[in-house]
């Protein structure tokens, strides 16, 4: 097929294959791409709302024994930057998110070996008796299957013990490239192979919960590699139903063990607009301004994208890795209207909650991204005595605190 009859084929609502979409990706013209994608936007939303929520992203430790290559947000165990946030201090951070209108914790975190699972549960269960209505987005597959070799239990045992706890649903972040070479590469095998990740959200998804899902793309993957990725998420929407998003972003080299350099701004462009072409079972596509930018993410709504993400209030992943983009509700609100476009707040469901809150009441501007602890706090919080140690790091710390 020529290249006119694929985008003929995608008008007209037929699926394209692996084939097709990665000579999409070669040889269409970038404004055609986001033609397509835009108009299977509209198909899809053909309200010309915009959504976003309003949540925070915390990272609850540092601490971790994947050692990916990509990562610059890791900290080996027992290193003295090494933390773990205590339950008040996450008290803290979601008095401040409801404060500015916010209605969930996205909550993921290292593989830390000296947090067992009653950890996680004790943590959701304080958090649901506090504030039974806030939501728990929390734990990606690659945090799941490390509890679930630290306890000894199936994924499935795991998740049904921290659905009871509290966990709402479950976000896709870990899935890096959904192929076990690249993986291997990226020394996150050992996390999640591909089918393992899989797995997990499948389990999820039969169980009732929503995920997202996810794509860093731009490390040692191929092109052919990238699409294969597009197309066992697609295959497993097809079979559970249960992603209501995806999010791609591209790799943030800096301070990285694996280092190089990161993708172009119109690179992103072409693999969002891709990605709502082949992703066609998918309700929603996330802009990601938080690696590429308000005015790129902006762009990203005529390539695709029906959502622009979370306001994030703390994000400290990506920024560690360089990057520390921030924008605030009215930033977001204005990016969204400046393309001609409704901004609505949502939750994780996509549902709309409503409008902007900075129009019903006055909000505090962020003008930049919280960080999980200020500079120079190493405190330890008191209740890790409740839970035992792996590590002899974290034996040696139980003794000190004891």
């Amino acid at each position: 097929m020529t290249i006119q009859q694929i985008a003929d084929k995608v008008r007209s609502g037929g699926r394209v294959d692996a084939e097709q979409a990665l000579r999409l990706y070669r040889e269409a013209p970038t404004p055609l791409l986001g033609q397509l994608a835009d108009q299977i936007r509209a198909r899809k939303h053909p309200e010309g709302i915009v959504t976003y929520i309003i949540d925070r992203n915390v990272n609850y430790t540092n601490v971790c024994v994947a050692r990916c290559a990509f990562c610059a947000f890791y900290r080996p165990v027992g290193s003295s930057e090494g933390y773990v946030l205590g339950f008040d201090e996450l008290f803290r951070k979601i008095d401040e998110t409801i404060a500015v209108g916010g209605v969930q914790l996205l909550l993921q975190g290292g593989h830390n070996p000296d947090l067992p699972i009653e950890w996680y549960e004790d943590l959701f269960k304080a958090i649901k008796a506090r504030y039974p209505e806030f939501r728990l987005h929390a734990l990606s597959p690659p945090e799941v299957i490390h509890l679930s070799r630290l306890s000894q239990q199936p994924v499935s045992a795991v998740l049904d013990r921290l659905i009871a706890a509290g966990m709402d649903s479950v976000p896709g972040g870990g899935a890096e490239i959904l192929v076990d070479r690249v993986r291997k590469l990226l020394h996150c095998y050992g996390k999640a192979s591909a089918d393992e990740w899989l797995d997990v959200m499948r389990q999820a998804h039969r169980k009732g919960l929503r995920t997202t899902a996810t794509m860093m793309y731009g490390t040692v993957e191929t092109e052919e590699e990238r699409i294969e990725h597009l197309m066992r998420l697609r295959s497993l929407q097809d079979e559970t139903g249960g992603f209501t998003a995806f999010i791609a972003w591209s790799y943030q080299p800096e301070h990285t063990e694996l280092a190089g350099q990161e993708a172009t701004g119109v690179d992103y462009l072409r693999t969002l607009a891709l990605s709502r072409i082949v992703l066609d079972n998918f309700p929603s596509l996330q802009a990601s301004w938080v690696t590429q930018g308000g005015k790129v993410g902006q762009l990203s709504l005529a390539y695709g994208a029906n959502d622009m993400g979370s306001v994030m209030i703390e994000e400290n992943v990506v920024r560690a890795a360089g990057a520390s983009y921030c924008m605030d509700e009215v930033e977001i609100v204005r990016n969204i209207e400046d393309a001609g476009f409704i901004a609505k707040r949502r939750n994780m469901h996509y549902e709309v909650l409503g409008d902007p809150i900075f129009r019903e009441r006055e909000v505090p501007r962020m003008l930049e991204l919280a960080k999980a602890r200020d500079e120079g706090d190493d405190s330890v919080p008191a209740e890790l005595l409740n839970y035992p140690a792996r590590s002899r790091a974290g034996k040696a710390l139980r003794v000190v605190q004891s």
